[in-house]
């Protein structure tokens, strides 16, 4: 069993509420696709090519400033549930985690983990640079990481065209190589039914939107990961500032739709996220899905300040923690999906309780 302990800040500071808007938006993440020059792409390496990769990143990152301290896990080398405990942190894709039966864990995967950075080896790409704040911090995020790849640039020749850009296994990655995406929390959007006009309109601007977990992911508990759709043919700064001009659009329709569920229907939103409250509270039994919509209500009632007491910190870290792996490292042994659910809603009644009390 990995221990979680080794990692900066476990993995998980990312969580702490301390970035702009925190209460709807939880997180900020850039990742930046590299690829290695001379070397084959994605599934075209062999063995012997990802593993030298990784030898060549090891030796880059060790000479850097920023990554210098950063912990190698050998993601190859890991049983399936901690993988996906990692994956459940954000802090590997589920690509590189070989969570999909079709798509098993790669020769050479692994991840570089620092203070709220990360570089995955041997994903879709060579590289996968990622940098996670709390909160709306585009700009901090998007500093971090660029001074990463400006170390390591100069460490690993990586393969780049003075026409294209930076070059990607997925041509929809070529250019700039960068995903930046904004997760978002939106209950008052879906609740006054504007949320289909909401998602229109950033595809109609170039943007995309996916799940808690990105590409392939459903939408739970109203959070929406937002994110650049182009790559090629504008700076990272003009796809920064679309995405963060747009996202405060967003936040402030967001924001509207709060207070006009508390003016047109007031006692009806305050019963359903009460009710939502004590469930979490008293509940036996909780799927995932469950746990994920009913601490949506929790989350809505706190940043309507219908809920005292109740720290956004606290609703990030259930989230995160509530999730099957989590509940299994902390139980010590795998559980099936009947003992999840039973484990899952003791750790929310527990947390709730420490929180505000009895």
């Amino acid at each position: 069993m990995i221990d979680l302990s080794l990692l900066p800040d476990s993995g998980v500071s990312w969580l702490d509420a301390s970035g702009q808007h925190a209460d709807i938006v939880l997180s900020t993440r850039i990742r930046l696709a590299r690829n290695v020059e001379g070397f084959a792409f994605g599934a075209r390496a062999r063995d012997g090519e990802r593993l030298r990769i990784l030898a060549h990143v090891r030796d880059a990152i060790h000479a850097s400033s920023g990554l210098q301290q950063a912990v190698l896990v050998r993601v190859d080398e890991l049983p399936p549930s901690d993988r996906l405990l990692l994956h459940e942190r954000h802090l590997v894709s589920k690509e590189l985690a070989g969570l999909d039966p079709q798509h098993p864990v790669r020769s050479g995967a692994a991840v570089f983990l620092g203070d709220k950075l990360g570089v995955m080896v041997n994903e879709e790409d060579h590289l996968r640079l990622q940098s996670l704040r709390s909160g709306f911090s585009l700009s901090e995020a998007y500093a971090a990481v660029e001074g990463v790849d400006a170390e390591l640039g100069m460490r690993i020749p990586l393969a780049f065209h003075r026409e294209f850009g930076f070059l990607t296994s997925c041509p929809t990655n070529t250019g700039t190589g960068m995903r930046a995406s904004v997760l978002i929390h939106l209950p008052g959007l879906v609740l006054t039914r504007e949320i289909g006009k909401v998602l229109a309109s950033l595809q109609q601007m170039g943007l995309t939107y996916r799940g808690l977990y990105g590409e392939g992911s459903e939408v739970v508990g109203n959070f929406f990961q937002i994110s650049n759709q182009t790559t090629l043919g504008r700076s990272e700064t003009d796809l920064l500032d679309h995405l963060d001009h747009v996202v405060k659009k967003v936040i402030e329709n967001e924001e509207k739709a709060r207070r006009v569920l508390l003016r047109d229907a007031g006692y009806v939103i305050e019963d359903k996220l009460w009710r939502a409250y004590g469930t979490l509270r008293y509940a036996r039994s909780l799927t995932f899905d469950e746990a994920m919509n009913y601490l949506s209500g929790v989350r809505l009632a706190v940043g309507l300040k219908l809920i005292s007491g109740l720290g956004v910190y606290t609703l990030n870290k259930l989230l995160i923690f509530s999730q099957s792996a989590h509940l299994a490292y902390a139980e010590g042994r795998p559980l099936s999906e009947s003992e999840a659910n039973l484990a899952r809603a003791r750790y929310v009644r527990q947390v709730l309780a420490d929180e505000v009390g009895m």
